[in-house]
């Protein structure tokens, strides 16, 4: 370790009376103090310490002390203005902290720098654009620097979740003030890929390391798979933790607006937070979510950083992020105050593709380097592995326990399966490709899968390309992250994703033991199961089975008397709605699935009068937080198809103007007439229908049990009938006879 040149000796400096009389504290928290006394004993130090630690008084407190101004360098103009305003409360000189940023008038820097001359500042918060200003790098020169803090030092590598090349140079520039002191660099994350990168890019291989663990016990981590329904479970869940703080970390600005304006429209005090909003606006949304005035902060990964809130109760990702780390610095916001905290997370692959797209115009190795952080997010996902297990396995740290009792894996765990077999297989394959190759190409080489690569190789030719066909694709991702949780492999670090034996593999290869892995499972079944999971694994209910029934008698009594098929009043989806939700007045029938003013007038009392008795008999409360109102369509596509459809435009032509296939736009169709919206098809159904095929599939209608259009192909003739004029058809027979 390099030691600095110290004209002090803190060794017996009382820190704990200090700590006390300043800030209030009776102890340290974790290492607090050794990495305190390393920095006054003028040593570099690297701390790796999750969100909440208390990173910010490994360098406020030695700072205080040591006699200059400690240079404190951050990416995050916020957090630098809420610190200093907390380092001011703790005495009377207004001059012990500031910050000098681009916010700043001229004047003000004038002052900032008049206060660092005279020696009255301890802590000077930087942004990394400031400190590479010539100018004041010369006047560094001129003042006493006690020591460099380097705050969210993962910002400096490119494996990092917020790369910033800004923060390269700062080694460079530190350098070129020239005064020989102490470096510290801090960071909430970091792989040990990031940590290597952050001790060359400084210069700081002698660094002393200080590492707390990562494991944030109070948090539950589930994973959902995202649909259709997904606002609906957001709202449902906001309202289960009815006046809890909770942050929505959204993708896209766009995504974050929408999604704040629909949580409002349904009840929830909820705001925006991105960097498109004008600063006053981000502002007074941050102060209010602070200060309670709403619950909900629905925000860009712009929000959140540095921000002290420590009663936030609930993140939920609507978007899976980047990368892990982005993923656990963003869940590390809640229950900083060791309470409840629950980080509910939606993920879709087809967000995932999403945001490779996104990298598409990066260079190689940026793509490389991106897609690799993203495969671990899908992998993570996916898992069936204890969550927490794998979090930390990805920050480099052992998790000992088999189940931690707070994630949904672990509370509804998947059937497991010896494993031993596949992982010999697999180890045998990594050490065929020399131990050269990644995790996707192992895969492809077990289950058979000609990529360019394996042929580039001759990997098909290998004895074990093949091999492993009887487990899919998903199984074999799963049996090598088992591989390295266990151990058996690891990432080769310089080139990031080669896989390596390690000794431990070494040792299997010669003796096999038993490992568990998940069962091999159609992910489509997995998602059969309509109960959603709630915080901690709760279940809530979904279709009320007996008010359905009850539902579909009333639903046939009232077809009889009009003499219509059941489907016309109200389709099985919209049945089913009123038997989760319980709408009891008109406004709330026209919420559900499929129900629009025109048919809940026409049909709606007589099912709100049976339900309204149900839930009275019953004593039911009702779900409200199932009701989810829609914001406006902006995009005002069923204004457009009605309004063209008015004026006899071609369906091709207005799948054209709206981008949208044929079958797309039919179901908009089939979308607007079963909420009750009258539609006349006739032009376009004259044109290009035989009348007799329309009169046959009408009488089918007229007489048919259920709409299903696979009935009726079946009944019509599927050599005579296509699904298309079929679909049409019943379009023009729903809206005529049911609306």
């Amino acid at each position: 370790m390099r030691v600095k040149k110290v004209t002090e000796d803190y060794t017996d400096y009382p820190l704990h009376d200090l700590l006390k009389k300043i800030f209030g504290f009776e102890s340290f928290k974790g290492n607090q103090e050794a990495i305190i006394r390393n920095v006054l004993a003028g040593n570099d130090t690297f701390v790796i310490m999750p969100t909440g630690g208390g990173k910010s008084m490994c360098y406020q407190l030695p700072a205080i002390i040591m006699p200059g101004t400690a240079i404190i360098i951050s990416p995050l103009i916020s957090l630098m203005k809420n610190q200093v305003d907390a380092i001011r409360q703790f005495g009377t000189d207004r001059g012990i902290a500031h910050f000098l940023n681009s916010s700043l008038s001229k004047n003000e820097i004038a002052e900032v720098k008049e206060d660092l001359l005279r020696g009255n500042t301890k802590l000077l918060y930087v942004a990394p654009e400031s400190l590479t200003k010539e100018e004041n790098i010369a006047f560094f020169k001129d003042i006493v620097i006690s020591f460099y803090a380097i705050d969210e030092a993962h910002c400096i590598s490119e494996w990092g979740h917020d790369f910033r090349p800004e923060y390269r140079r700062l080694r460079p520039i530190i350098e070129s003030i020239g005064q020989d002191v102490p470096v510290m660099a801090l960071t909430a994350t970091a792989t040990p890929k990031v940590q290597q990168d952050i001790l060359k890019n400084l210069g700081m291989q002698e660094a002393a390391l200080y590492k707390l663990s990562f494991n944030r016990p109070n948090l539950y981590y589930e994973v959902r798979q995202k649909n259709e329904d997904v606002n609906k479970e957001v709202i449902k869940f906001i309202k289960m933790n009815q006046g809890k703080s909770g942050i929505i970390y959204c993708l896209s600005r766009r995504q974050v607006e929408e999604l704040s304006e629909t949580l409002q429209v349904n009840g929830i005090k909820a705001l925006p937070y991105h960097a498109g909003l004008d600063s006053p606006t981000r502002v007074t949304n941050q102060d209010k979510f602070l200060m309670e005035e709403v619950d909900v902060i629905v925000a860009t990964i712009a929000f959140g950083m540095g921000i002290d809130k420590p009663d936030v109760r609930f993140v939920i990702h609507y978007d899976m992020p980047k990368s892990l780390e982005g993923y656990y610095q963003e869940t590390g916001r809640s229950g900083r105050d060791d309470g409840e905290g629950i980080c509910l997370a939606f993920y879709s692959y087809d967000d995932i593709e999403k945001l490779e797209k996104f990298s598409k115009n990066k260079g190689v190795a940026e793509q490389e380097i991106a897609n690799q952080l993203l495969m671990e997010v899908v992998s993570y996902a996916e898992s069936s592995m204890c969550r927490r297990k794998q979090l930390l396995h990805y920050f480099g740290e052992v998790y000992p326990e088999e189940n931690c009792g707070n994630c949904d894996n672990c509370l509804h765990p998947k059937t497991k399966i010896d494993g031993r077999e596949q992982v010999e297989l697999a180890l045998e394959t990594i050490l065929a490709t020399k131990q050269q190759t990644k995790a996707k190409h192992i895969v492809n080489i077990l289950i058979g899968k000609v990529t360019s690569q394996i042929k580039q190789y001759k990997h098909n030719e290998l004895e074990f390309f093949g091999k492993g066909m009887e487990g899919s694709e998903r199984f074999w991702d799963g049996v090598l992250r088992q591989m390295l949780i266990e151990r058996l492999v690891s990432k080769d670090i310089e080139n990031y994703g080669i896989l390596k034996l390690t000794p431990e593999g070494q040792k299997f290869l010669k003796k096999p033991y038993s490992i568990l892995v998940a069962q091999d499972s159609n992910p489509e079944e997995e998602g059969e199961d309509e109960e959603l999971m709630a915080a901690g694994g709760a279940r809530t209910s979904t279709t009320d089975k007996t008010l359905f029934s009850l539902l579909k008698d009333l639903r046939k009594e009232i077809a009889r008397k009009e003499n219509l098929p059941p489907f016309v009043i109200f389709q099985d989806p919209s049945l089913e709605d009123m038997a989760i939700q319980y709408p009891i007045n008109m406004d709330e029938l026209q919420r559900i699935t499929g129900v629009g003013a025109g048919k809940a007038q026409k049909y709606g009392k007589p099912f709100l009068e049976l339900i309204a008795n149900y839930v009275e008999e019953n004593e039911i409360i009702r779900p409200m937080d199932m009701v989810v109102k829609s914001v406006v369509n902006k995009s005002g596509l069923k204004v457009y198809i009605i309004q063209n459809i008015d004026r006899k435009i071609s369906l091709e032509d207005i799948a054209i103007a709206k981008n949208l296939t044929s079958d797309e736009l039919i179901s908009e169709i089939e979308s607007i007439v079963a909420s009750g919206t009258k539609i006349d098809l006739n032009y376009y159904l004259n044109e290009n229908i035989d009348p007799y095929h329309q009169e046959e599939i009408l009488d089918y209608f007229h007489e048919a049990e259920t709409d299903s259009i696979q009935h009726a192909l079946e009944e019509l003739g599927e050599n005579e009938y296509s699904e298309e004029e079929i679909r049409l058809v019943r379009i023009k027979f729903m809206s005529e006879v049911g609306n």
